[in-house]
């Protein structure tokens, strides 16, 4: 794995017209969203919302036409997605659908399955949601025990995974599973499969966070019968496909926007004269913002022309995340109101979410000391 070097990457003008277009839409669509609801970002659901966004287009924007797509590329989905996150669009119903699965089967899947499922995506119809944690393993996806076996044409599965955002409001779930391997080959025997959530067997229990919102959940799999169809790409590949995947994860403008209406009501509770702390830190907040966009461009670029990102998408989570926890800790140096719950300033209620729900940014899509194992093995440290 070679580092990158995060060269320059300016948005085409062909992407760059798809901003127009978003505007508009959320001019119409989400005026009445209170702050608050907004400063849940991509984590915030409305079913309504995505299949108006997909009536819209601007679902599976990336994906050929006759799936439902628009065939652009992936700038324009980052130009879209770069919108819909600064303005607080509640995206998450349809987000993992559009971000990996969609760009998943296109490349994996059989014919069979990109017809069944990427036009429902691209209609904001089709909900996913990954299962890679489980317990007992931690961080590490190569220890999980969640197996499917033969079983005539099909397959069993039997095991758990935890940490699955929306499951309990997603149709299908895409998950890492063991179908063989041996002691000594840690990433091998793994596939991937598609699970119909509202199959015999399968159980989700969702798990409340300290603001009294259900993003996470248990998901139990009891002897679940699935079809021959439901394995996506190569039988044992699945450890390759997954890292291949986790680069769209990791490097969108999701990983540092999650605090983002935070930063648009911090300024306009300092006003227009702020102090020397109150210019200096956001100052420095708005420059390291800017960085990042810079490195997650560089990623999109590399993604766009077929390259693997991996270490590159890494870098920008990790610096990314360390990002959307410092603002809710800045914003109560410098902010001129306390963080509330309940009756209360934009800006104290927005902090108050914030302060609470920051810890688990850095926990979606690979945790912090994964993120950096990867990176020293980029740089040859370990």
């Amino acid at each position: 794995m070679t580092p990158a070097r995060f060269a320059h990457a300016a948005i085409p003008s062909e992407a760059e017209a798809f901003r127009a277009e978003v505007r508009r839409f959320l001019a119409a669509e989400i005026e009445n969203i209170p702050v608050l609801a907004r400063a849940d970002s991509w984590m915030g659901y409305d079913a309504a919302f995505s299949r108006k966004l997909g009536e819209a287009g601007l679902i599976g924007i990336t994906m050929p036409q006759c799936y439902g797509g628009r065939a652009a590329g992936a700038f324009a989905r980052y130009v879209v997605s770069e919108e819909l996150l600064a303005a607080g669009a509640p995206v998450s119903a349809h987000w993992i659908a559009d971000r990996q699965s969609a760009p998943l089967l296109l490349h994996y899947g059989t014919e069979t399955q990109r017809e069944r499922y990427i036009p429902a995506i691209s209609r904001g119809e089709a909900y996913f949601c990954i299962g890679m944690s489980e317990p007992n393993s931690g961080s590490d996806l190569a220890s999980i025990g969640t197996r499917a076996v033969r079983s005539g044409d099909g397959w069993v599965l039997n095991g758990r995974k935890i940490w699955t955002t929306n499951a309990h409001r997603s149709h299908y779930m895409i998950a890492l599973v063991r179908t063989e391997g041996r002691e000594d080959d840690r990433h091998g025997g793994m596939s991937q499969f598609i699970i119909d959530l509202h199959a015999p067997g399968v159980t989700v229990r969702p798990i409340r966070d300290l603001t009294g919102h259900e993003h996470f959940n248990e998901v139990f799999f009891d002897d679940v019968a699935l079809d021959a169809d439901a394995l996506v790409g190569v039988e044992g590949k699945g450890w390759s496909q997954v890292m291949a995947e986790l680069a769209f994860e990791r490097s969108g403008p999701e990983r540092f926007l999650s605090s983002h209406v935070l930063l648009a009501t911090l300024i306009d509770a300092v006003g227009k004269q702020p102090d020397a702390l109150q210019s200096f830190q956001i100052g420095r907040l708005v420059a390291k913002l800017h960085g990042l966009r810079a490195m997650s461009l560089a990623v999109t670029a590399e993604l766009d022309a077929g390259g693997d990102p991996a270490w590159a998408a890494s870098c920008v989570k990790d610096i990314g995340n360390g990002l959307e926890q410092e603002l809710p800790e800045i914003a109560q140096l410098i902010a001129p109101d306390e963080p509330r719950i309940g009756p209360g300033s934009d800006q104290a209620q927005v902090l108050a979410y914030l302060t609470q729900i920051a810890p688990s940014f850095s926990l979606r899509g690979g945790t912090r000391e994964i993120l950096r194992g990867i990176l020293a093995r980029g740089l040859g440290l370990r």
